[in-house]
């Protein structure tokens, strides 16, 4: 078994992903539930795993993190300063983690912070020059890794998969109350 994700490493001898190899080895132990949600959850969480293992290796080459890279990612493509709990927001990340992230982002020089001419408590914060570019190095690389693996489906069947992931995703983001149970 995987660390992150609960399920077999490697391909189910019977064939099909390892989401299925694992539907049937609770459908052996627990016929009275319905395992059905794994069919897609599963799959979506082993997908995600994989891809970012593999997306994270510029990351890993240029001496980012994944959430470091998403710090300037924001900052890049809003194309204007942003403040730190704008950040938190484009980012999904706590203020605590933002806030360690801008540090070591600061100290390398990718990120520079600017004081707020009336309200001392408020930063602004802007991509140096090498953050920029650091940036624009590296999402070409990102974007032509996502194109080789997305290449498995036709433009038609990755156009509906997108819409169908960003319906699911826009419910999902419009009732966290519900997510929690």
């Amino acid at each position: 078994m995987t660390a992150n994700t609960g399920y077999p490493a490697g391909q189910d001898d019977a064939g099909g992903d390892t989401v299925a190899a694992v539907v049937r080895q609770w459908r052996a132990v627990r016929p009275d539930l319905d395992t059905d949600p794994m069919e897609i959850i599963g799959r979506v969480n082993r997908c995600a795993a994989l891809l970012q293992q593999a997306e994270d290796a510029p990351l890993r080459r240029a001496g980012l993190s994944r959430s470091e890279f998403d710090l300037l990612g924001a900052l890049r493509r809003t194309g204007h300063e942003l403040t730190p709990g704008e950040l938190v927001r484009e980012t999904f990340s706590s203020g605590a983690a933002v806030t360690k992230r801008l540090k070591q982002l600061t100290e390398r020089g990718l990120v520079e912070r600017r004081g707020d001419t009336r309200d001392r408590r408020v930063a602004h914060l802007r991509l140096t020059d090498a953050g920029r570019d650091l940036v624009d190095v590296i999402l070409p690389e990102q974007l032509a890794y996502e194109t080789a693996v997305l290449s498995v489906l036709d433009g038609g069947r990755q156009d509906q998969l997108a819409s169908l992931l960003s319906e699911l995703l826009g419910r999902l983001e419009g009732r966290p109350a519900a997510l929690r149970g």
